[in-house]
């Protein structure tokens, strides 16, 4: 784990998804700080800090609130895009210790070029962009590697292919598959325009799940 950043929160006194729509309006990100026997805390965060630490894939922080001195360490829980899938609307945070064990979903990246690619019609799908394990919150790495270069096509990879981390445990089903180089079949009278071909010379095309989205105010997620 990287250095942990300090995300700058406000207390929202009022609730709703009329109120989150107007933080979201004036750059704002609504979350709810869960944990610890603990009131839930409605806040919000800088909008464009917050999504540039969550892409970079970090997800432990240190909360400072604005009439408190004292800093608390937070993991990202979950995070909720609008109705295309695409931006971030909320998330959700909770209050941990950095010795404490938790579940926590750890950004996937895929590194090499797949042979399977060289194929006509071959296609790298993504199944999952994410990998859920149980560690330490001071052994959360910001992203795990998968080194895809021996995946033919037709061939897919597993969840337990992945070599994890020192400290770090799998939180799923060991058979569930993670990426597949998929050959789709070409009809005579069919055109080109619109084709996902990635033969040799070509960008493969990469296809990522899309969360859900949910409402402004969500419901607590243990994951």
């Amino acid at each position: 784990m990287q250095a942990t950043h300090t995300l700058q929160a406000e207390r929202r006194e009022k609730k709703g998804s009329r109120y989150a729509k107007r933080e979201r309006s004036a750059g704002k990100l609504p979350c709810v700080l869960y944990g610890q026997g603990k009131d839930p805390a409605h806040l919000s965060l800088d909008h464009k800090e917050a999504i540039r630490f969550f892409e970079s894939g970090e997800r432990v922080f240190n909360i400072e609130l604005s009439e408190e001195s004292k800093t608390q360490t937070v993991l990202l829980k979950d995070l909720q895009f609008d109705y295309l899938g695409t931006n971030v609307v909320h998330c959700d945070l909770i209050r941990v210790n950095l010795d404490d064990v938790v579940e926590a979903n750890v950004h996937l990246h895929l590194v090499g070029d797949a042979k399977g690619l060289k194929t006509a019609g071959a296609v790298l799908v993504q199944k999952m962009n994410e990998i859920p394990v149980t560690c330490r919150v001071s052994d959360i790495p910001d992203e795990i590697r998968l080194d895809i270069s021996g995946l033919g096509a037709d061939e897919h990879m597993t969840a337990g292919e992945i070599t994890l981390p020192e400290g770090l445990k799998l939180d799923c089903d060991p058979e569930t598959v993670v990426v597949i180089i998929d050959v789709k079949a070409e009809s005579e009278d069919e055109g080109t325009e619109g084709e996902a071909i990635t033969a040799e010379g070509s960008e493969p095309e990469v296809i990522k799940a899309k969360k859900d989205d949910d409402d402004d105010e969500p419901k607590k997620k243990e994951k």
